[in-house]
């Protein structure tokens, strides 16, 4: 297998156009020709699991946090990151991260969480917006269930819970082929007038290309008319982080602990106990304040997320449970959705995780 076999396979089972604008996801280091045996799993790139990929042979480390943030300006080893650096470049280990993009995955970071504890009704918290696109063509009628399927089936017309969403109108058509053409219809030269079916669908954009693709491949014109329009409806299949219930309510302590519990998280830092149960809770992987009002609009009874400031934690009042569970701790089963992708792709591939604990906070 090579390189560019997994990591053309992740940039669109979780898109990197989902990635924010400050973020460096997908393949950052390696060539994509190269050919691997194995690959390993971490949530972040450092010394210690570096060399651990070359003690077991792994040509491949896919992290959900990525190592390039910023422009590399001199690789003299230095610092971690150009230490790290020359010792993939010499021992010819590729290193892939999905990040922010695994984070707006609607089977992302925070579903993760919610998932690990067992919670119930499981919804985005923040969907993406401005991704929506609406594909307008016109098809004969001889050909309209070839080409409306196509188009469904790269992946348009998906609304929620319904697939193969559209809406058709019969019309008629015109055209007039010029002496270089060869019509699916009438004859070049000639006016002609051929009775169609307006078709229109939604998509998100990231899989604009494949829809479009498809269109143009089943499609009998040479020379196919559509229309793209760009939507503000919210995209709800995406977005960053969740709202989930649980299946009894309980009291903010028993909450807390729960949360130590299932995360392992020794430092939970919390605002005042509001004096309600909790049922509904918003969570959001690594930091996730800025969805604070989000949570709180959703009637959340508590927000768990982390990398919360001290002044932060004074903005939710005593409107919700503001909890911070420690980057780490809530992102750390990433690795579980990446090798989850990874395996149902590619079966017989050797992956493994990552044995080294890479969270650099300690607690005394």
């Amino acid at each position: 297998m090579k390189v560019k076999d997994i990591s053309s396979y992740l940039d669109t089972v979780i898109p990197i156009s989902f990635q924010e604008s400050y973020d460096n996801c997908g393949l950052q280091v390696g060539d994509p020709e190269n050919e691997i045996d194995a690959a390993m799993i971490s949530l972040d790139v450092t010394e210690d699991v570096m060399d651990e990929a070359i003690t077991v042979g792994c040509e491949l480390i896919i992290t959900h946090h990525p190592l390039i943030f910023f422009p590399i300006k001199n690789l003299t080893g230095n610092t971690y990151i150009e230490r790290i650096l020359l010792k993939a470049v010499k021992n010819g280990i590729a290193i892939y991260s999905s990040h922010t993009n695994l984070d707006i995955l609607k089977a992302g970071v925070s579903r993760k969480m919610a998932e690990k504890l067992n919670l119930q009704n499981i919804k985005i918290l923040s969907p993406l917006k401005n991704r929506l696109l609406k594909l307008v063509t016109y098809i004969p009628e001889s050909h309209f269930e070839k080409v409306s399927d196509a188009i469904f089936n790269a992946g348009a017309g998906t609304i929620g819970n319904y697939d193969k969403c559209g809406f058709s109108l019969t019309g008629t058509g015109s055209f007039r082929g010029g002496e270089n053409t060869t019509p699916f219809s009438g004859e070049k030269g000639k006016f002609h007038l051929e009775k169609e079916i307006r078709f229109e669908t939604i998509m998100p954009s990231h899989i604009k290309d494949q829809v479009i693709a498809a269109l143009l491949d089943s499609h009998p014109y040479e020379e196919v008319a559509y229309d793209i329009y760009s939507l503000e409806n919210e995209y709800k299949e995406a977005g960053l982080g969740c709202t989930c219930e649980l299946p009894e309510p309980l009291t903010e302590k028993d909450f807390l602990l729960f949360l130590s519990t299932v995360f392992n998280a020794e430092g939970i830092r919390y605002t005042k106990f509001t004096g309600k149960k909790i049922q509904k809770v918003a969570l959001c992987g690594g930091a996730g304040i800025s969805l604070l009002g989000d949570a709180v609009k959703a009637g959340a009874d508590a927000f768990v997320t982390s990398d919360i400031k001290y002044h932060d934690f004074f903005n939710a009042g005593n409107r919700i449970l503001l909890v911070d569970t420690g980057h780490y701790e809530s992102e750390k089963y990433a690795t579980e959705i990446l090798y989850d992708l990874i395996i149902k792709k590619f079966p017989t591939f050797a992956i493994r995780f990552s044995e080294t604990n890479t969270n650099p906070i300690n607690y005394l």
